[in-house]
C-alpha cells in the first residue's frame, strides 16, 4: 500500500512511513494510491462482529504485508476492548462512540495508533515526539492513547479558554511523556502552528509525527466503527449522520465506502463554522475565520481532512453532492435538540451529537439514519447545565483525574514561541 502528497512534491512512501511521517514533507496530506477492497463474502462476514474483530479485518486490509495477522490481531484486541452500542432512539439509531476511556470517539483511532507507532518505532529502534493540535477531543485521546508508550512523548496545543473543563483536565492530567501546551488563539491556530513545525527542519532531530486526523495512521483506524456499524444493521438504505470539524471523521465513512462497504449517503451536520456547507452550496471551498459555538469541538475553519473528500471526488463538484448532504445548525437548534430529546426519549445528548440530531430531522428522506454519537454528555457537563438547565455529573470523572499532577505551558499564538518550548521540553 503506498500513499502520496496531495501537494504533489514527495515521493510515495509506505504505510510505516506514512504513519511515522504524518505529514508529506511537502507539506501535503497522505493520501492512498488505490483503495484496499472488501469483497462480497468478507463484507457478509462483517455482520454481528466485535468491535476488535472488525477492526482486525479492516486494519489487515490495510496492513497487509508490512505486519504479520498476529501483530495485528493484537494491537486490534488491545485497542478496541471497549463497547459502542448501537441505540434507537426515537426515529433514529445513535452509535455512541464514547465509552473509551476519554469518553469520546477518538479514543479508538488514537489506542489504536498508538499501539501501530510503538511496534514500528521499537522494531526500528527509533523514537518520536507526537505533535498535536485538539479542539477538545483529540488531545486527550491521544495523550491517554499514548501515555507510558515506550519510544514516544507527546504536546499536545489546544486554545485557551476553548475547550470544557473536563477536556483541559483530560488533557493536562495524565502521564510524564505527554506535555501540553496551551495556545492564546483557537483551533486553527493550534493547527497552523503544528504545520508549521512539521517543515521546521530546526526540529528535525526530534522526529515528530502527527496524531491529528492528518496523520493516516489516525485516520484508518475510524474506518473500524463503519465497518462495524454496518455489521450490526440491515444492509439496505443507510445513511449515517456524521458532526463535522476537521472532517476526519465523515472521510474515514468515505473511505470505508470506497473499500466497498454499502452506504447510501452521509449528511455532514456543521455548526456555525459553515465553509463546507457553503461549498455544498456553491462549489467553491473557501477557509474562513472560527465562529465560537456549544459545539466547541466542531469550531473550525479551515478543516485539514476536506482536502482528502475533494481528492476522493476528484474536485467533482455534483459526484460530491450525490453522495453527501450538508446542513447547517445553529446553537439555538442545539439547544433545543438537546431539551427535546432529554424531555421526550430521556436521553441526553452531547452538543456536537445534538448538531447530527437536528440535520438529521431536517433531512426527509426514508434512509435508516445513524447518527455517529462522539463525545459523552459528561464532557459538556457545564455547558449543558448553563443552556438547558438539565443537571449533568462529572464530579467522579474529575475527581480522578485530579488525583495526577497538571502539567502545562501557556504560550502567546506564536511559532517562535513554539519552537522555543518544544526545545526546552528535552523531548
Amino acid at each position: 500500500m503506498k500513499f502520496f502528497s496531495l501537494n504533489q512534491n514527495s515521493p510515495a512512501v509506505d504505510f510505516k512511513q506514512a504513519l511515522l511521517a504524518g505529514l508529506a514533507p511537502d507539506g501535503g496530506l497522505y493520501f492512498p494510491e488505490s483503495f484496499p477492497q472488501f469483497s462480497q463474502e468478507e463484507i457478509s462476514g462483517l455482520k454481528n462482529n466485535s468491535l476488535a474483530e472488525a477492526g482486525f479485518k479492516v486494519l489487515s486490509k490495510w496492513l497487509e504485508g508490512e505486519m504479520s495477522s498476529s501483530e495485528i490481531k493484537e494491537i486490534a484486541d488491545k485497542a478496541l476492548n471497549f463497547p459502542i452500542p448501537l441505540k434507537k432512539v426515537g426515529d433514529f439509531f445513535i452509535l455512541e462512540l464514547f465509552h473509551g476511556p476519554t469518553m469520546a470517539f477518538k479514543d479508538i483511532a488514537a489506542r489504536s495508533l498508538a499501539l501501530l507507532m510503538s511496534r514500528v518505532l521499537q522494531k526500528e529502534n527509533k523514537k518520536a515526539v507526537i505533535l498535536v493540535a485538539t479542539s477538545g477531543d483529540t488531545g486527550g485521546a491521544v495523550a491517554h492513547g499514548f501515555a507510558n508508550v515506550p519510544n514516544i512523548k507527546v504536546a499536545v496545543l489546544y486554545p485557551k479558554g476553548k475547550v470544557s473543563r473536563l477536556q483541559e483536565e483530560q488533557l493536562t492530567r495524565v502521564s510524564e511523556n505527554v506535555f501540553s501546551i496551551e495556545v492564546d488563539g483557537v483551533f486553527d491556530d493550534c493547527q497552523a502552528l503544528v504545520k508549521k513545525a512539521f517543515v521546521d527542519s530546526e526540529l528535525k532531530n526530534l522526529n515528530l509525527s502527527s496524531a491529528n486526523s492528518i496523520s493516516v495512521g489516525r485516520l484508518i483506524p475510524q474506518i473500524i466503527y463503519y465497518a462495524y456499524a454496518y455489521g450490526q444493521m440491515p444492509a439496505d438504505k443507510l445513511e449515517f449522520v456524521v458532526p463535522c470539524g476537521n472532517f476526519g471523521n465523515v472521510c474515514a465513512g468515505i473511505f470505508a465506502r470506497k473499500m466497498g462497504l454499502p452506504f447510501n449517503k452521509f449528511l455532514v451536520a456543521t455548526n456555525e463554522n459553515d465553509e463546507v456547507y457553503k461549498y455544498y452550496q456553491t462549489g467553491v471551498f473557501q477557509a474562513q475565520q472560527t465562529v465560537q459555538t456549544l459545539s466547541t469541538a466542531m469550531d473550525i475553519g479551515n478543516p485539514s481532512n476536506f482536502a482528502r473528500i475533494l481528492k476522493v471526488f476528484e474536485n467533482n463538484h455534483a459526484a460530491f453532492k450525490e453522495l453527501i448532504n450538508v446542513m447547517k445548525v445553529s446553537d439555538l437548534e442545539t439547544i433545543a435538540a438537546i431539551k427535546k430529546v432529554y424531555t421526550e426519549h430521556s436521553y441526553l445528548l452531547d452538543p456536537h451529537t445534538a448538531v447530527a440530531w437536528v440535520a438529521a430531522e431536517n433531512e426527509k428522506n426514508d434512509f435508516t439514519k445513524i447518527i455517529t454519537s462522539t463525545a459523552s454528555p459528561i464532557k459538556f457537563a457545564d455547558s449543558i447545565k448553563e443552556h438547558t438547565g438539565i443537571e449533568v455529573d462529572d464530579s467522579r470523572a474529575i475527581a480522578e483525574l485530579v488525583k495526577n499532577p497538571k502539567r502545562k505551558t501557556e504560550i502567546k499564538n506564536n511559532y517562535a514561541e513554539l519552537k522555543s518550548t518544544l526545545l526546552s521540553l528535552s523531548i
